[in-house]
């Protein structure tokens, strides 16, 4: 008997990318997508089930199709259907404590693949220059999906206390890029032109899509060894791009604001419905977040092929050219500053922006320096 894998979230654009890859795998006899709404996509062979995971129905679907692995991608920042806010919350915090309760009356249980997020870890200017698994975020999310985050991350724990015969694997994933990935960062990146906090050039980090599906089946998997089991882990691609490289390489503009008034831009975007312009993420591109991922590499086993810039290109290949050739973007910019260094300086390469010195290596093989292009 191979396993029975069910995958919740699976309307979504990667819940049903992993749906059709898992199925495919030798050892998966069967996979159960689960979803409140019909899928837009194809899933293969896969047998959907409409349900809300909301509600105490999710435990007989365990129980009617003798399920044993849990991957459970339905939490997210963005509505499905016509939600919104309040209908994302309940999902991600509601809907999780019922699929855990359901799990953990289920003797046949004995994997749980959780997606999270590494917005777990907040954004505030006295983090550090790295986040790993065990650093204590400085400033807890006080809000939107990060908090949603933090908060099911808490009742994963409780679960694997409760459970400690089912391995659980917490996947905190960077923000993920890819041609047809569409979240609020996404939407922001692709405004005409990008309003930035004046003074600030935050460091930021991607995963792609299909590093994302890769390490998920990783997860749903038996190791190849019994300590691997369990374990909550950060997947990011290699290096960084401060966001001042993000606007370039999308040939965008951008409108640096006084810190007060982005608050005043991001409700003005919420409201004419542009973007989820949300404080999380104005915290994110004011002071930027990077994370380690040697556990991930040293642990766990699994290495991204796309590095964060790598990601990024093809999320700007997928999204096609901006309002300006990004080289012609740079020169100007290049231009500028050479204007308003001090005369002494001259001649000199600008910074772009001050980068706080490593307090560990964000993976086996990447340094936390960002990749120049021309600043």
């Amino acid at each position: 008997m191979g396993k029975v894998v069910l995958v919740t979230g699976a309307a979504r654009h990667l819940g049903g990318r992993f749906v059709r890859r898992i199925q495919r795998d030798p050892e998966v006899e069967r996979v159960i997508a689960v979803d409140a709404v019909d899928p837009a996509h194809q899933l293969g062979a896969a047998e959907f089930v409409r349900a809300d995971i909301r509600r105490p129905e999710i435990a007989k679907i365990l129980a009617e199709h003798d399920v044993d692995t849990v991957v459970h991608l339905d939490v997210t920042g963005t509505a499905l259907g016509g939600g919104g806010r309040t209908s994302v919350k309940e999902t991600n915090v509601i809907g999780t404590m019922q699929l855990l309760g359901a799990c953990q009356k289920s003797p046949r249980i004995s994997r749980l693949v959780i997606k999270s997020s590494t917005s777990v870890y907040g954004s505030a200017p006295r983090d550090p220059a790295v986040f790993t698994e065990t650093t204590p975020a400085k400033s807890l999310p006080s809000g939107g999906f990060a908090k949603d985050a933090v908060e099911v991350e808490g009742y994963v724990r409780g679960f694997a206390r409760r459970r400690p015969d089912v391995a659980v694997c917490v996947l905190r994933f960077a923000n993920i890029l890819g041609p047809r990935i569409d979240s609020p960062l996404t939407e922001y990146l692709a405004l005409p032109i990008l309003p930035t906090v004046l003074g600030y050039d935050p460091r930021l980090q991607f995963v792609h899509e299909d590093d994302v599906i890769d390490v998920l089946r990783m997860s749903a998997h038996e190791p190849r060894r019994a300590t691997l089991n369990s374990g909550t882990f950060n997947v990011a691609g290699d290096g960084v791009l401060l966001l001042s490289q993000c606007a370039r390489r999308l040939g965008r503009p951008t409108v640096p604001v006084l810190l007060p008034a982005v608050t005043w831009v991001g409700t003005a975007l919420r409201t004419v419905g542009i973007t989820d312009f949300a404080p999380e993420q104005i915290r994110l591109l004011t002071h930027g977040r990077v994370v380690s991922t040697v556990q991930t590499r040293e642990v766990l086993g699994f290495s991204p092929r796309y590095t964060t810039a790598e990601a990024f290109a093809d999320f700007v290949r997928g999204r096609g050219p901006g309002l300006l050739p990004p080289e012609m973007l740079a020169g100007a910019v290049d231009r500028i500053a050479g204007r308003l260094a001090p005369s002494g300086s001259r001649g000199r390469p600008a910074s772009t922006a001050p980068v706080a010195p490593s307090a560990s290596p964000v993976s086996a093989a990447s340094p936390v320096h960002p990749v120049h292009d021309g600043a």
